[in-house]
């Protein structure tokens, strides 16, 4: 059997932790990666792994029993995923229509799962439906984003296209747009459910106050789209306050549907 810590998985949810939280998306303990594994990956490091232990979930993803996940552990830093990744990160397989999840590797020091697995969990439920692809889901805190929630309408439409506004490839990274929630409490089923029903028209989920939740189909697309929409925040957020003399009109971004194969979500362009 293979040394799970070479497996190119692992390496790459090191490395993409690693990369987010020198971004400052995820300070402290802020922030979670949940990666589906396949099978066959699975089996070539972890065939007739032992469970470690068998840990309750708190809700119900009949979808996905059976699935296995690479999971960020809860209330762990992910400046030290590089550095310890059995104490930081885990492989859990769900069970019992979801609603228990044996731990097969990780979580060396007693720990678990995120404390978003449900929002996680019902998010790759809602993907799956919409892209069978779908492998990824993402969580993390960037600052201009979450800045962005204080000051800018929170209706999608005016959202979305505020950012499509501020990068050319916008609209091209993400043309179904961005969804945004008002301020939940976090860690619990209903704000799991919210996001899940959001999930099922875009792939970039804010959540106001907070921060925002990405999908894709693997770790670079998803952490692409963030910090895609970073990017664009960011600027917003340097010339809000000024007034605009220039922007992407809405002819222009047509042109770049043209151009790169894309059709923005519906209604959101004259």
């Amino acid at each position: 059997m293979k040394d799970i810590l070479t497996a190119p998985f692992l390496t790459e949810m090191v490395r993409t932790a690693s990369n987010m939280y020198a971004h400052g998306w995820d300070e402290r303990n802020g922030g979670n990666i949940s990666l589906m594994l396949e099978d066959a990956e699975v089996e070539e490091y972890l065939a007739d792994a032992p469970v470690l232990r068998t840990l309750p979930t708190g809700f119900s993803a009949p979808e996905l029993s059976g699935k296995t996940f690479l999971v960020t552990g809860t209330g762990k830093y992910f400046k030290n995923v590089e550095h310890d990744p059995a104490a930081n990160l885990g492989i859990v397989r769900l069970k019992d229509g979801g609603q228990s999840a044996e731990l097969l590797w990780g979580y060396t020091d007693g720990g678990q799962f995120t404390s978003e697995f449900s929002a996680h969990m019902m998010s790759h439920v809602a993907r799956l439906k919409v892209d069978p692809m779908n492998r990824v889901v993402m969580h993390c805190h960037p600052g201009n984003l979450l800045a962005m929630t204080y000051v800018h309408d929170l209706d999608e439409k005016a959202f979305t296209r505020t950012l499509w506004q501020m990068c050319t490839e916008c609209i091209v990274v993400f043309p179904d747009g961005v969804n945004v929630l008002p301020w939940m409490l976090c860690g619990t089923n209903e704000i799991g459910e919210a996001t899940a029903e959001k999930m099922r028209t875009a792939r970039l989920v804010v959540w106001s106050q907070h921060g925002i939740y990405g999908a894709g189909k693997d770790l670079d697309e998803t952490f692409g789209l963030i910090e895609t929409a970073e990017k664009a925040a960011e600027i917003y957020m340097k010339i809000a306050h000024l007034p605009l003399k220039n922007t992407i009109t809405d002819a222009q971004m047509h042109l770049l549907e043209g151009r790169f194969g894309v059709k923005a979500r519906e209604g959101y362009l004259d």
